[in-house]
């Protein structure tokens, strides 16, 4: 782009129209080889390569389950439900050996008595500051942990408004995150029955021979609710909600902001999730 400004003011200067046509011209050509040659050296995303992606993906990590940790601790005591939740989402992310020890670890610091949650998500802040997509999906992956046995309770919706705070995300924000949450939440549960109706209902035809139809049915309501939206809205708004949501969701574009790949398979879900939602409404429209 600055080629192309540059040829054109020179080449005017020196040869009025005709000078500023080719300035153009040859202004276009430079911006071209340049790109090439950022192209090639890995564009922005080469800002972000070797330690500094490392280390941010390692605070990410780190902070994300002592957070969690914390969040399971808030009524007194860890239940088995929380701790099924964090193993499973160990499980989701592939971690074994030394990298599922570390997640460990961190879950356990979060759920000392010593343990600071305004510096632990200050600093998480300070590192991810102009990264709002990531922001938010650390503040979606504590919720996760919230929902795990279902329930909401009061002390730990106290601790997602501190962290969401902290992360400067706006009230007005938190609730339309928690609600959406919520939305994916329920939606998840459906699919679970779903599974589990499919599963019976084959084990049932191979049985007698009939043939039982599973219930997966989306209503609109749930659908709207997955993007973040209400009842009324027009189909241009239903598109800007789910290129928004997809944007934010994108696992290749969290990744190269600091997300660990490992909890690559977390945004995967959340997109399948949205743009299962969108092609209901699409359809039902």
């Amino acid at each position: 782009m600055w080629g192309k400004i540059l040829g054109f003011c020179f080449g005017f200067m020196f040869g009025k129209i005709f000078g500023a046509i080719l300035g153009l011209y040859l202004g276009h050509l430079f911006d071209k080889s340049l790109k090439n040659n950022f192209d090639k050296a890995g564009g922005f995303s080469s800002l972000f390569k070797g330690d500094d992606v490392n280390e941010r993906q390692a605070l990410f990590f780190s902070s994300c389950f002592a957070v969690m940790g914390h969040i399971a601790k808030s009524n007194g005591r860890v239940s088995e439900i929380h701790i099924k939740a964090a193993n499973l989402f160990m499980d989701e992310m592939g971690l074994k050996g030394e990298e599922r020890r570390e997640a460990q670890h961190a879950f356990q610091s979060g759920k000392e008595s010593d343990f600071s949650l305004k510096e632990t998500v200050y600093d998480f802040k300070e590192r991810f500051a102009k990264r709002h997509d990531l922001l938010q999906l650390f503040l979606e992956i504590q919720i996760q942990m919230a929902f795990s046995d279902g329930v909401l309770a009061e002390q730990e919706k106290k601790l997602l408004n501190e962290v969401s705070k902290q992360l400067g995300i706006s009230k007005a924000h938190f609730i339309f995150v928690l609600k959406r949450y919520q939305a994916e939440f329920n939606f998840r549960q459906q699919q679970e029955r779903f599974k589990q109706q499919q599963n019976k209902s084959s084990s049932y035809r191979e049985g007698s021979g009939h043939h039982v139809p599973p219930n997966n049915n989306m209503n609109r309501a749930q659908a709207l609710a997955l993007l973040g939206l209400n009842d009324g809205v027009t189909e241009r708004e239903i598109k800007v909600a789910y290129r928004k949501l997809m944007a934010q969701h994108h696992p290749d574009k969290l990744v190269s902001q600091g997300l660990p790949k490992h909890m690559m398979e977390l945004a995967v879900k959340k997109s399948q999730d949205i743009q299962a939602a969108y092609e209901y409404l699409k359809k039902s429209a």
